[in-house]
């Protein structure tokens, strides 16, 4: 007879997918770990098997995303400045350790929808700042580090509307099971195969070195160049050390490093975009030497403004991503309101800040050199997904070639 895995069970697996995959804990490390307090269950699972792995201690740094709203709600309009240090302040230590850090993300996608986009600026742009010395040493690749997804009901509430609401959570959360492969027989030994798949790729597109990437579909028709000496990575990220680690689960894209100063053309979004609570679609941004100088959204436009002008480097472009239409999670035909998911169903850019690792020997470079590089500077990393079964990608060499990388949002080669 078939054995029925409970939902126990399951969140077990998914604790094995996180802590042998995503982070790639190693003995005698120390792990951090940031969760709605609402996920107990599954923190609790992460906290006994990172210690059956040999972790020396393990932190929980937990939050209750309601009390979020409910200071927008109620706190004085003008103390969005504010915050304390302490969880940065930790998040720090552990990365100069060369320990591990584990962020589950199940909030609300419009959990701020209807308060003052001003107030929700002024608090972005405070969290992003106050973030940056422990991004930095992200960027240096001196620890492991894992973002996954849990399932929350102001989530499912907003993903699947159309399931009569006790239905909402249980089939969110199996939907996550799946496209994060805790489904399979073996979760671990099918990540490693998937992360496999995507080396190859990401080899062949290495070794190309295309000058530049020309996107067209529905509303857009984009040229991004990428910086000389760019890096392709996907599926598995490498410390200085040399620790293998997957920093998204899950993840199906292959993504490098634009040239901050050489983008042209207009790009339209195919799926919304999650921004700090408010949702924002329907929107087009024109560049014009590497800068946004021109934009429109039919929802969420102010939120979408006071992205963009959060600081200089915001109207630029810091990641450029590719995925197949026939990922698993676009296939699944839902759209999840989650960036860590969203992208990748969808080929996508990032406004904001690049990734050292997009670029041969980045790890080992300062914040200038990787500038004069042609890298990206910025306090924030927003991806936001533009590409579908109608999006062809080229890829455009330095003596004037044209290669087909994606066609109909399909791998060409």
């Amino acid at each position: 007879m078939p054995t029925t895995t409970t939902f126990d069970q399951k969140l077990q697996k998914y604790a094995q997918v996180i802590c042998r995959v995503g982070a790639n804990l190693q003995p005698g490390q120390r792990l951090a770990v940031s969760a709605d307090i609402a996920h107990r269950q599954l923190v609790r699972h992460i906290i006994r098997l990172a210690y059956q792995m040999g972790a020396r201690l393990v932190e929980t740094l937990y939050y209750d995303d309601l009390t979020n709203l409910i200071r927008f709600q109620e706190a004085p309009r003008d103390s969005f400045d504010q915050l304390t240090s302490w969880r940065v302040d930790a998040m720090v230590e552990f990365a100069k350790g060369g320990d591990c850090y584990i962020d589950l993300d199940g909030r609300s996608p419009d959990l701020l929808a209807g308060q003052d986009p001003e107030l929700i600026a002024v608090h972005m742009k405070a969290r992003a700042a106050a973030a940056q010395p422990y991004y930095q040493l992200m960027r240096q690749g001196i620890s492991t580090w894992c973002a996954s997804t849990v399932a929350g009901a102001g989530w499912a509430d907003k993903a699947l509307p159309h399931l009569p609401q006790e239905q909402r959570l249980p089939a969110l959360w199996e939907m996550l099971f799946d496209i994060t492969r805790v489904n399979e027989e073996d979760p671990v030994a099918a990540w490693h195969a998937h992360i496999e798949a995507l080396g190859h790729r990401r080899d062949y597109l290495d070794g190309k070195q295309y000058h530049a990437l020309r996107l067209t579909g529905p509303g857009t028709d984009l040229t991004v160049h990428l910086a000389p000496n760019h890096r392709w990575q996907g599926g598995q990220s490498f410390t200085q050390s040399g620790q293998p680690f997957s920093p998204n689960i899950p993840t199906e894209e292959l993504f490098t490093m634009p040239h901050r100063s050489y983008v042209e053309g207009v790009v339209r979004n195919s799926k919304p975009l999650s921004l700090s609570g408010v949702i924002v679609d329907r929107f087009e941004l024109h560049f014009s030497q590497g800068k946004v100088d021109g934009f429109s959204a039919e929802t969420g436009e102010d939120s979408l403004r006071r992205l963009l002008d959060m600081d200089e480097g915001a109207r630029r472009l810091g990641e450029i991503a590719l995925v197949p239409h026939s990922s698993p999670i676009s296939q699944s035909g839902v759209t999840f309101f989650n960036t860590l998911i969203d992208e990748n169903a969808s080929s996508h850019i990032a406004l904001g800040q690049c990734y050292n690792d997009n670029l041969a020997g980045g790890q080992q470079m300062s914040e200038e050199e990787i500038a004069a590089a042609g890298g990206n500077r910025s306090h924030v990393h927003v991806d936001f997904m533009i590409g579908s079964a109608q999006t062809d990608v080229d890829g455009l060499t330095a003596d004037g070639g044209v290669e087909p990388v994606m066609r109909a949002g399909e791998w060409a080669f």
